[in-house]
């Protein structure tokens, strides 16, 4: 069974840093590309970052310098370090898995951004 659990969201003032981690268990996770994807209330699920099974890091014009994608595949958990989060940055962050044809979705974090 796979199993993506996403934690470390919670509230954070503008300005301020958090990371989330998605634990992945169930499939070969070094083998599969991972992103980061996100959905604020009333708004579509969008893309924020992606980190391939063996290529670049890549990121949502959004972001602009201030998150950044990690993997570690000695502990099957894919991150995002979020700094200098803004208001806009409050939604819901969901980590996915995908290999060819099959993907795979996490329960998602609440992330936010309120002083």
């Amino acid at each position: 069974q796979v199993q993506l659990v996403e934690s470390g969201g919670g509230l954070v003032q503008p300005g301020g840093s958090l990371r989330l981690s998605c634990a992945a268990s169930g499939i070969i996770f070094s083998s599969y590309d991972m992103s980061w994807y996100r959905q604020a209330p009333g708004e579509q699920r969008e893309w924020v970052a992606g980190i391939p099974s063996g290529g670049r890091t890549n990121y949502a014009d959004f972001v602009e310098g201030r998150f950044t994608i990690s993997r570690d595949n000695t502990k099957n958990t894919v991150y995002l370090q979020m700094n200098s989060v803004k208001s806009e940055d409050t939604a819901v962050y969901y980590c996915r898995a995908r290999l060819g044809l099959r993907g795979y979705w996490g329960q998602g974090t609440q992330v936010t951004v309120s002083s």
